[in-house]
């Protein structure tokens, strides 16, 4: 759609607000440049068109098309200069300013076809429709670009909505999740105490009630029930699969490091972990490894009053995996450190002034033992204490049957004694 207002090769047409509306939209790229290359583009193919035709010569088609490259130079100029594109978030004054623009870039153009010696009749007629052609440009572009704005923050909004919607999913899960471990916690801390308990009578020799052991059982039995419905709960809401396959030593020191970072901010402490160690070995023994060096960084976090540090060291040396869990804690007392792998011995007590059950260490050395290394205090002092796990590398590479595989094993073993 286009006119030719003085009967001359000037026109005016919609075509000019698809350049508008490529002004505004496309912000990477710089106003002169969208406005030379559209420049460029549209004589050229006017060029193209008359030597179809064949109604005048190339170069006389390039100076008739010529100003109308300073149509889109212009525009692009003034809209630069006074950033017209920092104005959309006003529709009806950018309307105004677009409209604006239009017609003195329209007025460049009659000047540069004055200038050339292009003949025009010149009305107040004529600047009425070249203000009416700017102005149903401009707020038609505008109107464009706000619709495509307006669809771009609606699907944002949408996409927000419905991210929201999942976190709140999840945090309802979550927070049913929660219960669950605060029951799990509390009854795991009184089967701790009751085994502790058996297992004392039992070293002393004294009668024991076949109840007792039954009793240990069920709760046994119910926390592993508990733990089955938390673990699909929140496998569902992270959507992640069991750990598989082996895991390298740093992954699994920092594993380690993020639980007890959540523990000491839970405990209102601030302490600073970090892990130093530079080497390349993998391995499936994750549980044992975590149930010892989680034991022996908690026992860290706990130490420490208000503020230190915790440090993992890991290093190889020979044929053996060192592993170093170092506090600013206030160190061990000396007539302590002989007990301190004795079932039983603990300096630890709840806010009801209950012991702790002092197994946790002892717990933690019978694991490395099982690994065929050891676990032992090798310093301790006001502001530094040092555990050391040394475990055969050996032992780390071997293979280890998974979750799935012991249970299976577990039921063929309970189904041959069932016939026996």
């Amino acid at each position: 759609m286009k006119m030719n207002p003085f009967d001359s090769p000037f026109r005016v047409s919609l075509g000019s607000a698809v350049f508008f509306l490529g002004l505004v939209a496309f912000r990477s790229l710089s106003p002169f440049v969208i406005g030379a290359s559209t420049g460029a583009a549209v004589v050229g193919f006017r060029v193209f068109l008359d030597s179809l035709t064949g109604e005048m010569s190339t170069s006389e088609s390039l100076l008739t098309h010529l100003p109308a490259a300073g149509y889109y130079i212009s525009f692009s100029m003034m809209a630069a200069a006074v950033r017209f594109r920092q104005r959309m978030a006003a529709p009806i004054r950018a309307g105004t300013v677009g409209a604006a623009l239009d017609f003195l870039a329209n007025a460049c153009e009659l000047g540069i076809r004055y200038g050339m010696g292009e003949p025009f009749s010149f009305s107040g007629q004529t600047i009425i429709v070249l203000w009416l052609f700017a102005i149903l440009r401009s707020f038609c572009v505008i109107g464009v670009y706000n619709m495509w704005v307006t669809k771009h923050v609606r699907s944002l909004a949408e996409a927000r909505k419905q991210e929201l919607e999942r976190l709140m999913m999840v945090s309802s899960g979550l927070y049913e999740e929660m219960f669950y471990l605060q029951k799990s916690m509390a009854l795991m801390e009184d089967m701790t105490r009751k085994s502790y308990d058996l297992y004392s009578q039992l070293i002393e020799r004294k009668h024991v009630e076949p109840r007792v052991a039954l009793e240990l059982a069920e709760h046994i039995h119910e926390t592993k029930k508990d733990m089955q419905r938390i673990f699909a709960g929140l496998s569902k809401l992270i959507g992640r699969q069991s750990v598989r396959g082996r895991v390298p030593i740093a992954e699994l020191c920092a594993m380690v490091i993020r639980a007890n970072e959540k523990y000491a901010s839970l405990s209102g402490k601030t302490i600073a972990f970090s892990y130093n160690g530079h080497i390349d070995l993998m391995t499936d023994q994750l549980y044992p490894l975590l149930s010892v060096l989680n034991n022996l960084v908690s026992n860290a976090v706990e130490a420490i009053e208000k503020a230190g540090d915790v440090t993992l060291h890991a290093r190889l040396r020979g044929s053996e995996l060192i592993i170093e869990v170092e506090d600013t804690g206030p160190g061990i007392a000396a007539d302590d450190i002989a007990w301190i792998f004795q079932p039983g011995f603990t300096t630890k007590y709840d806010r009801r002034g209950n012991p702790s059950t002092g197994i946790g260490l002892t717990h933690a050395r019978d694991i490395a033992q099982t690994l065929g290394g050891h676990l032992q205090l090798v310093k301790s002092e006001p502001g530094q204490t040092v555990f050391r796990l040394a475990v055969p590398t050996a032992r780390l590479l071997q293979d280890t049957p998974s979750a799935a595989e012991m249970f299976s094993d577990r039921n063929a073993d309970r189904q041959g004694n069932a016939v026996i």
